[in-house]
Parts: structure tokens; C-alpha cells; sequence
């Protein structure tokens, strides 16, 4: 099916990043954004007549696709993302739920990011809202801001979010399963086939307070997840540091592995997870939400 108000993507495909080979797994199994977290957001663009989201590092376009259902006014969303394959992923979601919400898809890096000629009936591209979810890390942070300063509208909202991963959460059953995880590929948590993971230098807070958005919210929200062990392997496909590629040959093998240790740590079937997302929420000082 044909959706006139969505756009092909603004360049041209690349080649495949980190995460585009497991796209469709991604859409399946990644956790959503919660929804205390999504009415934040909306909140910021309450009052405003035809509000605009500029989405970095949107993957399959889960941020956006909560802000429709939370935010039937929103006017237009510009999706960006590395990977073509998650901009189809993104697509697919994202098309069917628009309604009178126009569509531009956008396959660059963050801080490469460029508005597009305005759309046909509106003014100037200028988003009340850019929001980044569990992708900030794995990319140009100041360059994104000072991108961000320069698009932007004056009253903008900066949304940098995340919860960190199965890797970092603290826990009977994910400390035995990086430990697995370690026994097949080193001890150094991997981030894709040619680097070890390295952690920001700088926490998200000071990176914003040395730019323009320097006027800075944080907001912790607690959340508790039930996995079911499918979902853990699941999930463990659309990391950097469990991907398929990494095995060697020897991925089946450690599925297999991974899924008994799972069901040894989940009698009743069901894994917790006790997490805390993160929003900040930055703005330039004194401008109005």
C-alpha cells in the first residue's frame, strides 16, 4: 500500500549499520518506551497548534508511534536513522497510524541531519520537540546539540532518554547471563565485530549544560519488566554485544546455552526486571515550553 504522505527516505541508502541486520527482531523484541515517559513528552507540546518532532536515532520509530496515540494534533514527524533498514521498519509502524500527521523519513547520522525544503503548506521546518531514546550514546553528542540549536524552534524541547540495557541491569539471571555472554566472546563487553563498548565520558546532563539547551530537567521512572526467556534471546540478537555475528559459528550453540540458563532462573516462566528510565528534558534558558 501506497502512503502519499510519507516520503521515501531523504538520502540515499548507505551501507548497513550495527543494528539495521536485526530490525525486524528490534520491532519485535525491544522494550517500549514507558508511558510516563511519553505524556512528558507530549506535555512539552501542549498548546501548540500544529506541533512538529524531529526523532534522532529513531530506529523502528517507537517514539513517535507513542506520541500519535498520546498527541492526536501532531502535525508532522521527521525520522532519522543510519539504517535503511530501520527506516523501513519505522515506516511500516509509523504509516498506518498518521492519520493527518505528515511523514519524512531520513537516513543520516544525527549531528549530519539537514531540514529538507519546507513541505508544501507549512512554513519553515522548525520541530517544538527532538527527542533521542537509548541512541544518544553511540553518537556525536555536542555536534547533535549544536545541530539541534540551529533547527530547532526558539521554545524547543531537547528529550535525551534511556534506561541502559540486559548488559548493565543488576540481577541474578543477567549477571549469569553475561556471564555466558563472556565465556563465548571475552570478557570486554563487544560493541559489534570491531570495538569493545565504550562507556560516555561525560554524563548526558553535563554534555547539555556546556550547550545551548543548558536549562535542565531530569525525571526517573521506575519500571518493572517480565521477560519470558524466548524474549531475552530475542532481544540479545539486537545488540551490539550479543549479535549474531559475534559467535563465529557458534551462535546456535550459545542460544541453546542461553535459553537453558534462562529457564533454570524462571520457574514460573517469567523474568523480572526492576529498571529506571531517564528523561531529560532541556531547553534554552529562558524560553517557554
Amino acid at each position: 500500500m501506497t502512503y502519499p504522505n510519507v516520503p521515501e527516505p531523504a538520502l540515499p541508502p548507505k551501507k548497513e549499520t550495527l543494528f539495521g541486520a536485526a530490525a525486524a527482531d528490534y520491532a519485535r523484541y525491544r522494550p517500549g518506551v514507558p508511558d510516563a515517559a511519553i505524556r512528558l513528552l507530549a506535555d512539552t507540546l501542549r498548546g501548540r497548534p500544529a506541533p512538529a518532532v524531529l526523532d534522532l536515532g529513531t530506529g523502528t520509530g517507537q517514539v513517535p508511534l507513542a506520541l500519535l496515540t498520546a498527541l492526536p494534533s501532531l502535525a508532522h514527524i521527521e525520522a532519522v536513522d543510519v539504517s535503511q533498514r530501520m527506516l523501513d521498519q519505522a515506516r511500516n509502524a509509523l504509516a498506518p497510524a498518521l492519520n493527518r500527521c505528515t511523514l519524512t523519513l531520513v537516513h543520516a547520522t544525527a549531528d549530519a541531519y539537514a531540514p529538507l525544503a519546507p513541505l508544501s503548506g507549512r512554513e519553515a521546518w522548525a520541530p517544538d520537540l527532538v527527542t533521542c531514546c537509548r541512541a544518544f550514546h553511540w553518537m556525536n553528542r555536542p555536534a547533535v546539540l549544536t545541530m539541534a540549536d540551529r533547527v530547532a524552534a526558539p521554545h524547543a524541547t531537547i528529550a535525551i532518554m534511556g534506561d541502559g540495557s540486559l548488559w548493565t541491569h543488576e540481577a541474578d539471571w543477567t549477571t549469569a547471563l553475561r556471564e555466558l555472554i563472556q565465556s563465548y566472546l571475552g570478557p570486554a563487553r563487544r560493541a559489534g565485530a570491531r570495538a569493545a563498548y565504550a562507556s560516555p565520558s561525560s554524563r548526558y546532563e553535563d554534555v547539555l549544560a556546556e550547550s545551548a539547551f543548558s536549562d535542565i530537567t531530569k525525571h526517573d521512572i521506575p519500571l518493572a519488566r517480565s521477560w519470558t526467556p524466548n524474549d531475552v534471546i530475542g532481544y540479545l540478537r539486537t545488540t551490539s554485544f550479543a549479535q549474531p555475528s559475534l559467535f563465529t559459528g557458534r551462535h546456535d550453540a550459545f542460544e541453546g546455552e542461553a535459553l537453558a540458563l534462562l529457564d533454570a532462573y524462571a520457574p514460573g516462566g517469567a523474568l523480572q526486571e526492576d529498571a529506571v528510565f531517564t528523561v531529560l528534558l532541556a531547553r534554552r534558558p529562558g524560553s517557554t515550553s
